[in-house]
This record gives structure tokens, sequence and C-alpha cells, in this order.
């Protein structure tokens, strides 16, 4: 490259990074002025995410539910075709759907809800 060249590269990539700066600071600075106090985006979004609890612990309790029939479902299958895993398997579908139960109740729980 000719010795033109290179300045006029070392010039557009500096106003380019000139610009790049210019818009990152705009930017910066029209968010700082639409930001909110900080507490009071946190409890609405805490009185959100309450509001969604009872919901979804019925929500749970019914995906459980389903689990629980299809698990017997299989279970009496497997014990009416005389299969010799059938205690381990009734046991994976019961320990499944007990623990969707008190996932949905302690969470309930937990957050006081």
């Amino acid at each position: 490259m000719m010795e033109s060249q290179k300045t006029n590269l070392r010039f557009r990539t500096v106003a380019f990074s000139k610009q790049v700066i210019a818009i990152i600071s705009f930017l910066l600075i029209s968010l700082s002025l639409y930001a909110q106090d900080g507490n009071a985006g946190i409890t609405q979004a805490t009185t959100q995410v309450k509001s969604y609890f009872s919901t979804g612990t019925s929500l749970m309790y019914a995906i459980g539910a389903i689990m629980g029939l299809v698990g017997a479902i299989k279970v009496f299958k497997k014990w009416n075709d005389g299969e010799h895993d059938t205690g381990k398997v009734a046991s994976s579908w019961f320990g499944s759907c007990i623990f969707l139960v008190l996932v949905a109740t302690v969470l309930k729980s937990f957050f006081g809800v």
C-alpha cells in the first residue's frame, strides 16, 4: 500500500471509532434519563411473580395427577404381563408425582404465597 492510502485508512478507522463512541455515549445518556427507581421495579416484578404462583402450583398439581394416571396404567400393564421390574417402575412413577407435589408446596410456602 502507498503511504497516502495507509494514512487515509487510519483516518477512517479513527473517525469510525469516534462515531461508535459517540453513539454509545448517546445511548447510555438516553437510557439513564428514562431510568426509574430500582426499588419500584423490583417491587413490581415481585408482585407479578407472586401472582403467577397460584396458577403455577395448580398447573403442577394437574401435571402430577396426569403423570400419576399414566404411571398407574403403565405399572398395571407391567404387573399383568408378569414383568420383574414392576416395583422399580412403580417407585419411579410414584416418586416423580410426589416430587411435583412437594416442589409446588415447598415453593408456595418458601415465597410466602
